[in-house]
């Protein structure tokens, strides 16, 4: 396997790339996102365990629309099954996936801990007030937003988050088809991503701008029609499509930056029988 670098403007064909797939099998890609999201909120009802197990579970989700696209690719089938591919490999493999799903819950878990630490429990009150059986008052949202302390927690929750995210990247495909172990993968991963880190911005921004751009065609005709359910009833599904072509591009991403190793040539033994070379006749 070859790590290689691409060219910035590779980001725009990645989220196209990944558009592309899910329209290609868009319910079996649905299906595949919407059972995730049905097991996660079953493990939800679990306290505290259930969040762990959540959180440990999106590499495995990551890595499962990444077989599920290289499968569409080449005309195969991909059900909801491919989200447990990960652990059905052998054991040293499904040992090193255990871990590399152990690591990446406990440095999210650390993650959430500094940032509470920072913001004071005002992320926690904030999600409290909004989904609170009574609205909050004006003045209740404006004193929690305008909290100094709520901003730098987000700040330090969503950067350290995306940091976190760069090693966990291509690490359970690197688990998963190359053997690695969870150090080597976390380190090959990093780097892949910091090589590519300008295709990988311009992807990023990709899909910005793309949501942004959904918001406010939607909001115009929310306006113009003057119908506010309009905007409820499609952000459901656009989240989905958006969430499910994003999966979809992740493998695309993983097989620009590496590149399989070209196989060796068979060697042609010299047949055994082969006649030997005649003597030349003594003088």
């Amino acid at each position: 396997m070859r790590l290689r670098t691409v060219p910035a403007r590779q980001g725009f064909a990645w989220v196209r790339r990944g558009f592309r797939a899910f329209l290609q099998r868009p319910l079996a890609n649905t299906v595949l996102l919407g059972s995730f999201m049905l097991a996660a909120f079953a493990l939800l009802l679990l306290p505290v365990v259930g969040v762990v197990l959540v959180v440990m579970a999106l590499p495995l989700v990551s890595l499962g629309f990444m077989i599920a696209t290289r499968r569409a690719l080449a005309g195969l089938p991909a059900g909801p099954g491919v989200l447990l591919e990960g652990l059905r490999a052998p054991m040293p493999r499904r040992r090193s996936m255990l871990t590399l799903l152990a690591v990446y819950a406990a440095a999210n878990l650390l993650v959430m801990l500094l940032a509470d630490a920072v913001d004071g429990g005002r992320f926690a009150a904030l999600q409290q007030a909004l989904t609170a059986e009574s609205a909050p008052s004006p003045e209740q949202m404006a004193e929690l937003l305008g909290d100094p302390r709520l901003f730098w927690g987000l700040v330090l929750r969503f950067g350290l988050t995306a940091l976190v995210s760069l090693p966990f990247w291509h690490a359970p495909a690197l688990v998963h088809w190359e053997g690695q172990g969870v150090g080597q993968a976390l380190f090959i991963s990093s780097l892949a991503c910091w090589r590519n880190k300008g295709a990988l911005v311009v992807y990023g921004a990709g899909w910005l701008a793309l949501v942004l751009l959904f918001s406010m065609l939607a909001n115009t005709v929310v306006a113009l029609f003057g119908e506010p359910r309009l905007l409820a009833l499609a952000a459901m599904p656009a989240a989905l499509m958006f969430s499910t072509a994003f999966y979809a591009s992740l493998y695309f991403i993983y097989a620009d930056c590496f590149q399989p190793d070209p196989p060796v040539p068979a060697l042609v033994p010299e047949p055994a029988d082969a006649p030997l070379p005649p003597t030349p006749p003594s003088p």
